[in-house]
């Protein structure tokens, strides 16, 4: 059982543990307050039914003798208020021998029986009262009746008497008896004290074996790591929670890292004699790029088309027609954009810019049907990427997922940085492709093929890799669903 226990703890999740431990200390401290309670009202309970029997015995004792003094008054003076005093004490003494204890198996057969001989005796007593009180005083019987009540009186009240010292007696017997178990409360009450303590302990120890020790061994495993010390032992815990998880992630981590290690360690001198050619090759798909970038900006006479987009829109502007000037305006800037910007690097900015201008355009185009919205979660004057990158993907997105579209859909741009990696991501609810032609687009980029992605798309992918180590194209999509590219363009190192 106890190993079954062991197991199932060391299998649920860390949420669950914390909630089992938060339960167990909750009901300890609920047992503890209820065994605080409990011993309190064992206390009092005790000394009630003491006093309580005390209070009704003397009670009795004190009604009897009220009873016996009215008595005596209205024998001697008849008057109603006598009577009535007479009245009410009889009515008390009789509330008051009702109200005695009268359980045999708690007061013993003593009192019981002296009660007993009270309800009996008072029974009797009250009948040759009452027959008393008819009689005339000139009555032959009246005052031998009248000394015979007075004796039943007299035994009544030493009964009461009697049943008082008896009733004080058992009292402090009981009394006694219960005072070396008062005495030892304390002690109780500090026991279980302690012993919900150690159970508080137990548990707190139980789940910072579960927390805390797994933890203490990855730390002290990672600081021989940072020390490029792979020599110590694998962490080992029987978890198989999140934390098992974890210590598991944390073994294969380290086993990839120091093969990495050394793999690089084993390639570092052939690196050094292939990086001056890798260097040589680069710079050459770097002017190889430029000059085709070149190429796409010298296939329109730049100077014309440009002074006659802005004669247009001067002319839209004149005839107040607006919505025609943002069109020409958004493709004076697209050009503009396009014929005189030289630089490889721009600010993240002016791309988002110039996407904001074509899809103005292509909102016009379509209407309803074309809907954009953008995340930019960086500092877009601050971002630099490469020129010429974030338009031709959003094209793709319009002509190739929403135009054939017949109800559209939605362009997201969303960009963010993590871990120094910047990460544009351009995702379309368009038609979408086959996880085949998916595949098949991702080996023709990598296979630099333009013909099967496009001039746009191919261009781009080359451009990052070869102006970043590490930079990436993804290209995801779902039939029917849509399609999603990602640019990768690490922002910490230098470009190469």
């Amino acid at each position: 059982m106890i190993n079954y226990l062991r197991n199932l703890w060391l299998t649920i999740s860390i949420r669950k543990k914390i909630g089992i431990f938060a339960i167990m200390v909750i009901l300890i401290m609920i047992s503890s307050v209820a065994f605080n309670i409990s011993i309190m009202n064992f206390s009092l309970d005790s000394f009630n039914i003491i006093l309580n029997d005390n209070s009704r015995c003397h009670d009795f004792q004190e009604a009897m003798d009220l009873e016996v003094k009215a008595f005596a008054i209205y024998v001697r003076e008849r008057t109603p208020e006598n009577r009535e005093e007479y009245v009410l004490s009889c009515v008390r003494t009789e509330r008051c021998i009702r109200s005695l204890p009268f359980e045999y198996s708690r007061i013993g057969a003593e009192r019981y029986a002296r009660t007993w001989n009270i309800r009996n005796g008072y029974e009797g007593y009250r009948v040759f009262r009452d027959a008393l009180l008819e009689k005339e005083r000139q009555d032959s019987e009246y005052v031998t009746n009248l000394y015979q009540v007075y004796r039943i009186q007299s035994y009544l009240q030493d009964y009461a008497r009697r049943l008082v010292q008896l009733t004080l007696r058992d009292g402090n017997a009981n009394y006694q008896e219960k005072v070396p178990i008062f005495y030892n409360l304390p002690f109780v009450i500090l026991v279980f004290s302690i012993a919900m303590m150690i159970m508080v302990m137990f548990l707190t120890k139980v789940l910072a074996g579960t927390f805390v020790t797994p933890l203490v061994m990855l730390a002290h495993n990672t600081r021989k790591i940072a020390k490029n010390d792979f020599s110590g032992r694998d962490v080992e815990v029987a978890n198989k929670d999140e934390m098992g998880e974890l210590v598991y992630a944390f073994n294969k981590m380290k086993h990839a890292t120091e093969g990495y290690i050394n793999t690089l360690k084993e390639n570092n001198e052939m690196a050094e004699l292939l990086h001056r050619e890798e260097m040589e090759k680069i710079e050459m798909e770097k002017r190889l790029d430029a000059a085709r970038l070149e190429l796409l900006k010298s296939q329109i006479n730049p100077h014309f088309l440009f002074n006659t987009l802005n004669l247009i829109a001067c002319m839209a502007k004149l005839e107040e027609a607006s919505t025609t000037e943002r069109m020409i305006t958004s493709m004076s800037n697209l050009f503009r954009y396009n014929l005189k910007t030289s630089e490889q690097i721009v600010p993240l900015e002016q791309e988002l810019k110039v996407v904001q201008d074509y899809m103005y355009i292509q909102q016009m185009r379509f209407g309803s049907r074309i809907r954009y919205e953008n995340s930019i979660e960086v500092d877009a004057k601050a971002v630099l990427i490469p020129a010429f990158t974030l338009q031709p993907v959003v094209e793709n997105a319009i002509i190739h997922g929403l135009s054939k579209k017949e109800q559209g859909g939605k362009v997201f741009l969303r960009v963010w940085k993590r871990e120094g990696i910047l990460i544009i991501s351009v995702a379309d609810s368009g038609l979408g492709m086959s996880g085949e032609k998916c595949e098949d687009l991702r080996e023709a980029l990598k296979e630099h093929s333009t013909a099967r992605v496009g001039i746009g798309l191919g261009n781009i992918y080359k451009r990052i890799h070869t102006m970043y180590r590490g930079g990436h194209v993804k290209l995801y999509s779902s039939e029917g669903h849509g399609t999603v590219v990602q640019l990768i363009i690490p922002q910490e190192g230098e470009e190469v």
